[in-house]
């Protein structure tokens, strides 16, 4: 069991494969991109399913969600998640991208034993698209989803993230559009884990600002703490349902308290949380030979010292070193 201090117990395990990414949305990493982690520091397919192996057997985790950079980029994938389908117990395995590689690797993922996939989607308008990602991909990210759909990677969940300028009136449009056809749609405030540091409090789209612009098309109903439990998103009915549409507001609606979490870098470090600046090696215990309980010890002890929250509310608060695309979304 991965308990803390607090007593949360962390089920749900969030894996980044790779910190590389194709595309450059600008709440994220310069144009240029980012100095990449070197090949020889990334964890092996190997080692991933190791870690994984002793989290699902030894530690309580349930839930398994590959995460990069762009985790579709890895070449392995697919072969991970077909190792770590073969585990006892089974955990549920989803996989967070940006759709581009979706449609040549759905139905193979499918087929490997993922479960369900998160594309994150800003803007129904490809010209918009373009200046968020700096590259021009909006349709195959929109294939991509469709893709997944067919393939039964359900529910699709669609990530967004709404930017002051570019996107920030198009949250009735984007789901209206979710409404259609049959995806799950989710707001995400944007978060401080930019490469530039370049996030300001007084410049977001909160949740309120999100849910005041659905509620001038939409009639939103509270599902309720009882439904919601550890999920990072609140959510509403839509007119009636069966639809409903999410917002994770980690700014300005912190669900700390309920958190059930733990984070494993590419380079094999484990983050108790997005925010942390701090995390803990499980790549040269692995390397060393250390056996699983030695591990399983490691990462334990890593747990334990989770702090209570993110501290985005302290005047002293500090983005962690490395981007999200280094740390896993």
């Amino acid at each position: 069991m991965l308990i803390d201090t607090y007593g949360r117990v962390a089920t749900d395990l969030r894996v980044s494969l790779t910190d590389r990414c194709n595309l450059r949305c600008t709440y994220c990493m310069p144009e240029e991109g980012l100095q990449w982690l070197a090949k020889p520091d990334l964890l092996t397919d190997d080692e991933i399913v190791r870690l994984i192996r002793i989290a699902v057997t030894e530690l309580g985790i349930t839930e398994v969600r590959f995460t990069g950079g762009e985790p579709l980029l890895r070449p392995g994938l697919v072969g991970i998640v077909e190792r770590c389908a073969a585990l006892e117990p089974r955990p549920r395995m989803s996989i967070t991208t940006n759709g581009i590689g979706l449609k040549r690797t759905a139905a193979a993922l499918k087929s490997a034993g993922l479960d369900r996939v998160n594309v994150s989607l800003d803007t129904l308008r490809p010209e918009v698209f373009k200046t968020l990602t700096r590259r021009d991909r909006h349709k195959d990210v929109i294939e991509g989803m469709e893709a997944a759909r067919a393939a039964g990677l359900t529910p699709v969940k669609v990530n967004a993230v709404l930017m002051p300028g570019l996107n920030d009136d198009e949250a009735p449009d984007l789901l209206a559009w979710a409404v259609e056809h049959d995806y799950e749609l989710r707001f995400i405030e944007q978060m401080p884990l930019d490469a530039q540091h370049g996030w300001k409090r007084d410049g977001m789209i909160t949740a309120g600002d999100i849910l005041a612009s659905l509620r001038t098309r939409f009639t939103l109903t509270p599902e309720g703490d009882d439904e919601r439990g550890s999920a990072p998103a609140e959510r509403w009915v839509v007119d009636g349902g069966p639809h409903r549409v999410g917002v994770i507001a980690s700014v300005t609606r912190p669900f700390c308290a309920a958190c059930d979490r733990t984070r494993l870098t590419a380079d094999g470090q484990v983050r108790t949380c997005l925010f942390a600046r701090e995390e803990s090696d499980l790549r040269a215990a692995l390397r060393s030979g250390a056996p699983d309980e030695e591990i399983a010890r490691l990462w334990r002890l890593a747990m334990w010292g989770k702090k209570a929250g993110s501290g985005l509310d302290d005047p002293a608060f500090l983005q962690p070193d490395r981007p999200m695309s280094a740390i896993g979304g």
